[in-house]
């Protein structure tokens, strides 16, 4: 018999709350949400208020069995799910499948697993909080009425397998907009400024003092006309301005800024973050890591300023309450911060204790004092011309915050380096060591990283903590974006150095452009946004987002009703699909680009059945030659593409040449280039090989190293059947055996398995569970068909969308 089973979502957590509870107490994972929408019919009776259909999902049934079994036994059962709307959700349908009753069922909630808060949490139970259920709940339908709805209409009017979805489509449609802007970004050049004086200092060494021409000289011209009118000018100081400034520091951590500042300095992916985030809060170490809050609580101040006198001072401490400016911010969570200030640093792998050092630093920082710096501005007049140079610096006075933690900034213009001034006094005479002028240009906007768009999100207003991680790995998942390293490109400018009044004109050059884990939209991405900008112009709509946003946030405070809400969106939006697959045209991003100079047919770019691809010719009914067919290189895109690189693709596939008597053959597939060798396929290393210039000896290369990572694959066959394998995998060696693979235990040798030994591993194996083909069912409601023929049409496309896959979600 059971006392008091508690029931949290994950086996860490578990382990880690069993640690301050007594013996009377089991602690079970459920292992995350145990259910989920049916995928028949939606899961959703639009009919009867829009009622979800839940089931228990494949994977938890037997979780589900043991809990059943084991809240029966029990005389109170403690839901310990996390306080979020997602967390409140889990409770429900734990509650509604274990068949709980309300008398001996107590919900417990804790921003933090420490031995207060959960005894704390212990002592004051309450009930589960339908307000914040049906909010999620809300959210969950509406994202599946939606990608269930739209993702057949992508399917028929763009390409196959596609899928939108609500808030991962308004992300993509963000980095869409940011790619053409700097698709049609021109650069312009400039020219800068800058001098080094020499000033004589009491001791009678010299310093440089470094500064620069405010004014932006436009063309070379006019630059050196400035250049020639500085030779024999004398230079003094004309002005000093010193102005105390203050610094102050950052709040403490939200889901967003630590996924920001995470990816800045520790180089973390959003999702990666969210990850080791979640172990360190499992494990006791931090609070709650889904908050849009920056509040802290006042024990966790009370404790970080004895913590900074102890370490630093009282002259350290400053004690700040800041308020969440968020709009719409959720429930009234405390910031990440550390569970126990006093803790410095924590025990765990590399990642966790990098991360804990972040949120303990920024934690701490928050409460000290503001950093007291002194900035200079130095005006140095021309005794030529009515310009004057600049020099700024900026002194330290008082470290405060910065002794622990400096936010970092996405824009690295932005970075400045300290530099401290040489002492100098209104009318001192300088020596001008050098004039510099070098040629600058214009930045394009830069590309979103997964920190900036995160943060994008947020000033928008659109999605909430819980969702920004999983938006971003879907829109990636789905090919809509990728995140990608790229070189940069050399580009060559001029520099001007005055030195003795003489002007000397070199040429320097400089790798410009490059990328670092950048977004970048594929072409298949920007074609889906084109056709859902255009005929979902609302559900794409920035504000529109925002706004269900806020309808979810009515509905977690009781203010709103989540079906009601629901059906104003619904009933239009059905009309809008089903018009959209009755009048709209396929979208396909087709562009011409001319005609062929051999042939004269034309030639454009579109996407295909297997992505972005060019055509040469059209298809002409009766006309036997077919048009050719040549999908596009890495880096290259349907909206700058030009005519001469398109009539390159054509001349693939090339013969390079015979080896080992037979035909060496380079060309672009569905997975890119290769090279085809005795009907073997080799791929083309795409950060080194070109299929327009690769040669024979470098695709023998390519030849052997394949034929070698083959032998290192095997590691065994059988005579008794030629199908049975045992070869070296990603994840280490799996048997394979009619197109099946099975996977292999750690402690297995591969090598001293027989042949009866892999056939019993085969039938020990659970069978995979196919995919069904069979058609699921169509939108509830429809339209009647004017006449037999189109009604008929309308069946095949019904069909279609019948055929509901998991990647809509």
């Amino acid at each position: 018999m059971v006392e008091n089973l508690v029931i949290v979502e994950s086996p860490a957590k578990a382990k880690t709350i069993e640690k301050f509870l007594g013996d009377s107490f089991l602690v079970k994972s459920s292992f995350g949400h145990i259910r989920d929408l049916d995928k028949k019919d939606f899961g959703i009776d639009i009919k009867n208020n829009f009622t979800p259909k839940y089931i228990v999902s494949t994977d938890k049934k037997k979780v589900v069995t043991e809990l059943k079994k084991l809240a029966k036994e029990a005389k109170t059962v403690w839901i310990a799910s996390d306080e979020d709307r997602e967390g409140e959700a889990i409770a429900w349908h734990l509650f509604e499948e274990l068949k709980l009753k309300k008398e001996n069922t107590k919900r417990i909630v804790f921003h933090e697993i420490t031995k207060d808060a959960i005894l704390n949490a212990v002592e004051n139970p309450r009930q589960i909080d339908d307000n914040l259920v049906n909010a999620q709940q809300a959210r969950r339908i509406l994202d599946r009425l939606v990608g269930f709805e739209i993702s057949p209409v992508l399917w028929k009017k763009v390409k196959p397998s596609l899928s939108a979805g609500r808030v991962q489509s308004v992300a993509v449609r963000l980095i869409v907009e940011r790619e053409r802007e700097i698709i049609a970004f021109k650069s312009k050049s400039f020219y800068k400024v800058v001098a080094h004086f020499l000033v004589t200092e009491k001791d009678g060494s010299n310093k440089v003092l470094k500064s620069e021409l405010p004014k932006r000289f436009d063309t070379k011209e006019e630059t050196l006309k400035f250049l020639e009118s500085c030779k024999n000018a004398e230079y003094h100081i004309d002005d000093i301005v010193t102005k105390p400034s203050v610094r102050k520091p950052a709040a403490p951590f939200t889901t967003s800024t630590l996924q920001q500042e995470a990816s800045r300095k520790l180089g973390f992916s959003v999702s990666q973050t969210m990850t080791v985030a979640q172990r360190l809060y499992e494990a006791g170490h931090i609070t709650y890591m889904r908050t849009d809050s920056v509040n802290l609580s006042e024990t966790a101040l009370k404790i970080a300023k004895e913590e900074i006198t102890r370490l630093h001072g009282a002259d350290y401490v400053k004690i700040r309450k800041y308020s969440t400016k968020s709009k719409g911010a959720q429930e009234a969570h405390e910031a990440i911060r550390p569970a126990y200030l006093n803790k410095d640093r924590v025990e765990g792998e590399s990642n966790e204790k990098r991360l804990y050092d972040l949120i303990w630093k920024r934690t701490i920082a928050s409460q000290m004092s503001d950093a007291l710096l002194e900035k200079t501005n130095i005006k140095i007049s021309i005794s030529t011309n009515e310009e004057k140079f600049v020099a700024t610096g900026e002194m330290i006075k008082f470290e405060g915050f910065l002794k622990v933690y400096l936010e970092s900034t996405d824009d690295e213009e932005q970075k400045q380096e300290e530099s401290l001034l040489p002492q100098v006094s209104i009318g001192d005479k300088l020596e001008c060591e050098h004039i510099k002028a070098i040629q600058n240009f214009t930045l394009r906007p830069p590309r979103f990283t997964e920190a900036s768009l995160v943060k994008k999100l947020e000033e928008l207003g659109i999605g909430r903590p819980s969702t920004y991680a999983p938006t971003i790995t879907t829109v990636q998942n789905r090919g809509y974006v990728v995140k990608e390293t790229r070189d940069g490109v050399q580009r060559e400018y001029e520099v001007f150095n005055l030195i003795d009044n003489s002007i000397e004109e070199e040429i320097k050059s400089q790798i410009t452009g490059a990328e670092n884990k950048k977004l970048f939209p594929s072409d298949i991405g920007m074609v889906v946004t084109d056709f859902l900008i255009k005929h979902f112009s609302n559900i794409m709509n920035y504000n529109f987002t925002a706004d269900v946003e806020k309808e979810f946030d009515e509905i977690a405070l009781g203010n709103s009703v989540w079906y009601e809400m629901i059906g104003k969106f619904y009933f239009p939006f059905h009309e809008n699909v089903e018009k959209t697959l009755e009048t709209s045209d396929r979208s396909t991003g087709e562009r011409i680009l001319g005609e062929d100079p051999k042939t004269g047919k034309v030639i454009l770019v579109r996407i295909g059945r297997y992505g972005p691809m060019a055509q040469l010719g059209e298809s002409v009914e009766g006309d036997e030659e077919k048009p050719k067919f040549a999908s596009l290189l890495t880096g290259q895109h349907l909206e700058t593409i030009t005519l001469e690189e398109a009539i390159d693709l054509f001349k693939l596939p090339r013969d390079l040449g015979l080896y080992e008597d037979k035909k060496v053959v380079v060309a672009i597939g569905r997975f890119g280039p290769y090279v085809r060798h005795d009907s073997k396929f080799s791929s083309l290393n795409k950060d080194v090989d070109d299929p327009m210039t690769i040669d024979l000896e470098r695709a023998i290369e390519l030849i052997e190293e394949k034929r070698e990572k083959d032998r290192l694959k095997h590691i065994k066959s059988f005579e008794e059947d030629v199908e049975l394998q045992i070869l070296n995998g990603r994840w280490g060696p799996y048997i394979a055996y009619q197109k099946e693979n099975y996977r292999l235990a750690k402690d297995v040798d591969p090598k001293s398995l027989s042949y009866e030994a892999c056939l019993k591993i085969i039938k020990d194996t659970p069978q995979k569970k196919k995919k069904s083909t069979a058609a699921k069912s169509t939108p509830v409601v429809k339209k009647k068909a004017p006449a037999k023929k189109k009604a008929t049409a309308k069946k095949t496309t019904a069909a279609k969308n019948k055929t509901v896959a998991k990647k809509k979600e």
